[in-house]
């Protein structure tokens, strides 16, 4: 593994997606065991799909336990039905939820068939702030530096909010539908903002198709165009990259 620093940044470079993901297990579970009451925000796609085995393999052997732990998604599809299997509620219920001893009370995906979604925007940014905020917040990058579903834009949003997703998106996650018509159109996301109050982030990517965002991200300008440039104002962030998403700062 290679140890890099970029802009405050600390950057792990592994030379397999096994081996980034042990690595971020070993980051998560450690700060967990420190905080019965952890609040952990979390992703979903590919890339933290190694953690979300290793932390429940954790669990089952009974190095860390999840029944005080309360979690908060980062975003999900707008309008969708959560037991929908393309719906993040579902996939964290199956990927990772249905496997630990976590109360399901105590899991938190934005709402997809919230009736009034602006209320329920401001509700889920109170929830995080009662809940003592996020101690650790996982991150995924997509292809175009979006981080949740902050995607390019003019300016960087503060709070949970809902948003038009980009052709680029839909098109990424067309492979999940039967076709890119089935991709809904908006999402509910955390903003910017609320994932930058997370008193420590863990980002994990791989694959080559991420390389150019990553290396945005690190070494290009910080602007609302890469949402995830403004990572280098946080305090605490590592990042955790496969050898083909670092191949563009190597």
């Amino acid at each position: 593994m290679k140890k890099m620093q970029f802009h405050g940044i600390k950057v792990l470079v592994c030379d397999s997606y096994d081996e980034l993901s042990a690595e971020a297990t070993k980051i998560v579970a450690g700060a967990i065991k420190k905080k019965p009451r952890f609040v952990l925000g979390l992703a979903t796609g590919t890339s933290p799909l190694g953690l979300y085995k290793g932390l429940a393999k954790a669990n089952k052997a009974g190095e860390i336990d999840f029944s005080e732990v309360r979690t908060f998604n980062l975003d999900e599809y707008y309008p969708i039905d959560p037991k929908n299997d393309q719906s993040y509620r579902y996939f964290m219920n199956k990927n990772l939820f249905n496997k630990i001893n976590i109360k399901k009370k105590n899991t938190r995906v934005p709402d997809g068939q919230a009736k009034d979604v602006k209320a329920f925007c401001e509700s889920y940014e109170e929830d995080i702030k009662a809940a003592g905020g996020i101690d650790l917040q996982v991150l995924g990058i997509g292809r175009n530096g979006h981080i949740g579903f902050n995607e390019p834009a003019d300016k960087f949003y503060d709070k949970t909010h809902v948003v038009t997703l980009t052709k680029n998106t839909i098109e990424a996650n067309s492979r999940f539908f039967e076709s890119a018509d089935l991709v809904p159109k908006k999402a509910i996301t955390m903003g910017v903002g609320t994932i930058m109050r997370a008193k420590k982030i863990v980002m994990v990517v791989n694959g080559e198709n991420k390389a150019d965002a990553v290396k945005g991200m690190l070494t290009g300008d910080v602007t609302p165009k890469n949402q995830a440039s403004i990572l280098r104002f946080h305090k605490d962030v590592t990042v955790i990259l496969d050898k083909e998403a670092a191949s563009k700062i190597l």
